[in-house]
Order: structure tokens, then sequence, then C-alpha cells
């Protein structure tokens, strides 16, 4: 079967399915570009108000193709690196992306796996599943934004015992650390995930689409450029139709509906 990213929307949810069971749902540049390619379109779709990003099966995503990668080892180095590029597109794509993505993590996510995870704006796993930084034991160095992400959510020590050992890690600890925000049983996570998701879409788009904003922005901001940033953001979300439809309806202790 060839390895491709099932798409499918249901209640406003959009799910993205990395479907390459024969090598473990490995990732390729064909679906670094469809994953782009869809979060275009649901970009674009105003049905669509949140993304879960899942794998065929009960496993979410062994990272890369080996035998491509030992393959790539014979051709020009621009090869791989167009390979990474192509990767990088759907991670940052993740990451700028304005409305709610969430992985839904059954079994290993490993290497480029972990990295994709990691990108998402939430992480369900379920309990059996396994993260591992795996490219230190193949002789590898990180890509998918690996460092960034657990750079930015760890301190330093327990990044680097995760960057440098490559061993494997279970959801429990990196609840504990943070990293993931629910542990669920074996084979509940995409249901978890789609439950979650029906929560986000009940909120206003343009919020959500802020929140985003200002927690990327929030890295490399000051404390007073975020409060400026802060006040443009309120500012515009209370002249936004949804905030009358919002405030109105609690008051009335009613439900609101956004558009």
């Amino acid at each position: 079967m060839p390895a491709e990213l099932k798409s499918v929307t249901q209640a406003g949810t959009m799910v993205l399915t990395i479907s390459n069971p024969e090598m473990r749902n490995a990732l390729g540049p064909e679906m670094y570009a469809a994953g782009v390619e869809a979060l275009n379109v649901a970009e674009r779709a105003a049905e669509v108000r949140s993304v879960v990003i899942t794998g065929e099966g009960r496993l979410f995503c062994a990272g890369g193709n080996l035998q491509r990668l030992q393959a790539n080892r014979e051709q020009a180095p621009e090869v791989q690196a167009r390979s990474i590029e192509g990767l990088h597109d759907w991670i940052e794509t993740i990451r700028s992306f304005p409305k709610p993505v969430i992985a839904a993590v059954e079994g290993p996510a490993a290497g480029a796996g972990f990295s994709l995870a990691l990108a998402c704006d939430l992480i369900v796993a379920a309990s059996t599943s396994v993260f591992v930084m795996a490219y230190s034991n193949v002789a590898l160095s990180p890509d998918g934004g690996a460092t960034w992400s657990l750079g930015r959510a760890l301190p330093r020590q327990l990044a680097a015992e995760l960057l440098l050992g490559g061993e494997r890690i279970g959801p429990d600890r990196l609840h504990a650390l943070g990293v993931v925000n629910r542990v669920v049983p074996e084979g509940t996570a995409l249901a978890e995930a789609l439950a979650l998701a029906a929560q986000l879409n009940d909120k206003a788009p343009n919020v959500l689409a802020s929140i985003k904003d200002l927690l990327n922005e929030a890295g490399a901001a000051s404390l007073h450029e975020q409060l400026g940033a802060e006040r443009d953001h309120f500012v515009r979300n209370l002249h936004h139709p949804n905030a009358g439809i919002g405030i109105a309806a609690f008051l009335a202790k009613d439900k609101p509906r956004y558009s």
C-alpha cells in the first residue's frame, strides 16, 4: 500500500491520518507536501474549526524511513536537504496555523514522529504509547523542530536527556513534565482528541487564532512587547462580532454560537 496522508472532516474537525502501515507509518516527502496542502485547505474552510493528526492503526509514526535515508546517502546532500525542508514546511505550517491542532498518539512516536507531535498545540496520548527521540541511536541529529520544541518545553538537562540519550519515555512522565496534555486508555486517543477538539470548536475562532499568535510570539518578545501585543489582540477581539455574541450569551446564561 502506498504511503498517504488520509483526510476526513467530521463535526468541524479535520482528521489527518498518517497511513504507511508497511513502514510503521514512516514519513516522507509526499506526506509532508500533503500535510501542508491539507492545512491550507482547512484554513480556508470556515466549517473546519480544528485539526487532529493521528496514525493508522495502533501506532502514531516511526519517524523517517531509514531505507530511504540510507539510499539518500548515495545522493547529493541537496536531496536530503530538500526532504528535510519539506518536513520543516509542514512543521512551520502547523505552528502558524490559526486553528487548534491536536496530536492523537497511540503506540510509538519516534524521531520525526515525536517532533511532529510536539509541533501540535495539544497532545493526547494512550497510556501504552511510547515517545523516543531516536536520532542519536542511528548516528543522526534531530530535525522537525525537536530541539526547538523540547528546548522551550523542558529544562536543558531534561531536553538533553531525551535528545542525547535517545531513550524511550512514557506518556505519564511526559504528562508530569507538562509535554503531554492527557493520558488516556489504549485505543481511545483519537476519540479523546476529537472530544477535546469539539470543546475547542465551540470557542470563537478569532480568539483561538489570537491565542496561538500570542503564544508563538511570547518566546522571543520582551514583557513590554508582549503586553503591547496582548493589548492589540484584546482590542481587536473586543470589536469582533463574536465578542458581542459571547458577552451577551454569558450575561443571559445561554450558550454562544460563534461565527
